[in-house]
């Protein structure tokens, strides 16, 4: 069988699908590898590295995919290049965001007899965290926002005792403790700031403590905010005035705020309102890691950058591709995991029975059939079912 990787033609993305390492996997297995020529330039990934794990090159997109039964990709493909996967072979990807595009996307590649497995979707359950996109991901989301937060701050992190005067820490707040979030949690700490976090899910309190951070508001929480999936469930209106005062009256004594709340298939909940934002210190920073699904924050604008009233707020969009070595070796370990676990004596077996690939694939009849939309933006908790 054949698994191909064509290179990422996405704007900023740097990421490629597969790295060396998994590729030599693959091949030790009786897997053949097709990978286009400069897919893992992005990611420092040499042609030369493929070639010694045992690698094919080919010279583009069309001829990678030539004779695929999988197509590999971080991004979900362009219409342009819907045409270079073969009919009846399986496409493993992102699918991104939900909408209109998605769903014309999926009903294209039915078209084709294509099989989408969205990486989305992979399940929430123990056996399917080493294929978990969604979670490597987020851990380097989560990190980078610190990193890009603190780029924007005219302050330093870390109390500081010097000839010229003692510096106090700054104090950062984390708002959504899921993975994302908690990687914010320990790289701010690291990092030397006064940290501070909340989330309206019960068990996030002690995964936040366990981090050395102070949690806000606990006495908000509801024992039910949780879905089974590990999510936290849509706010009542009362339970959302709650959250929205305690974490209002918070926002007044920080510097630098992180947000990463996400629902699945819905916009990103808006916790920090205009109003909240004038009541912030000059110079404060808010890094919003929702910008992509609608932003946490009213003033949040995808990919720019807000200041308003003295505060900057950044919409950062694909902050894993900013670190495109350590996620690419995250994705990849993700996606060999899955295809090793659809790989049965050599073929690859696409079950829709099995636990994990049933969940995975995309269809755009039962999207409209229910409704739904084709892609899932989602940050995930913490904690594992």
């Amino acid at each position: 069988m054949q698994v191909s990787v064509p290179r990422e033609r996405a704007s900023h993305e740097r990421r490629v699908a597969l790295v060396p390492e998994s590729v030599a996997r693959l091949v030790k297995g009786g897997v053949s590898v097709v990978v286009e020529r400069g897919a893992g330039a992005g990611a420092f990934a040499s042609d030369e590295a493929y070639v010694a794990a045992g690698a094919t090159l080919a010279p583009d997109a069309a001829t990678a995919c030539a004779g695929a039964d999988v197509v590999t990709r971080v991004q979900r493909p362009s219409p342009g290049e819907v045409d270079d996967i073969p009919e009846g072979a399986a496409l493993v990807c992102l699918l991104g965001q939900p909408g209109a595009e998605a769903d014309a996307l999926l009903a294209r590649l039915e078209s084709r007899r294509v099989h989408v497995l969205a990486l989305e979707r992979v399940p929430r359950i123990t056996r399917a965290q080493s294929m978990d996109v969604l979670s490597s991901q987020s851990t380097v989301a989560g990190y980078k926002a610190v990193l890009v937060g603190a780029a924007a701050l005219g302050r330093m992190l870390p109390m500081l005792t010097t000839a010229a005067g003692s510096l106090a820490p700054a104090r950062a707040f984390v708002i959504g403790a899921g993975v994302a979030g908690l990687q914010a949690i320990a790289t701010a700490r690291r990092l030397g700031a006064v940290v501070s976090a909340f989330d309206v899910r019960a068990a996030a309190a002690e995964q936040v403590k366990s981090l050395g951070a102070t949690f806000v508001a606990g006495e908000t929480l509801v024992s039910d905010a949780e879905t089974k999936g590990g999510y936290a469930r849509p706010q009542t209106d009362e339970e959302r005035a709650r959250t929205m005062a305690a974490v209002g009256a918070h926002l007044a004594t920080v510097d630098l705020v992180v947000t990463t709340a996400q629902i699945p298939g819905r916009p990103a909940p808006r916790i920090i309102s205009e109003e909240m934002v004038t009541s912030m210190k000059p110079g404060a920073v808010i890094v919003d890691l929702a910008a992509e699904s609608g932003g946490n924050c009213a003033l949040t604008r995808a990919g720019e950058t807000v200041v308003a009233n003295g505060v900057t707020i950044l919409g950062p969009v694909n902050l894993p591709s900013t670190v495109p070595v350590h996620a690419s070796q995250m994705f990849s370990k993700n996606v060999l995991t899955l295809l090793q676990h659809m790989i049965k004596d050599g073929r690859f077996t696409l079950d829709p029975a099995d636990e994990i690939v049933g969940a995975m694939v995309a269809s755009a009849r039962a999207a409209a059939a229910t409704g739904a939309t084709a892609g899932l933006t989602t940050e995930p908790a913490g904690a594992r079912g």
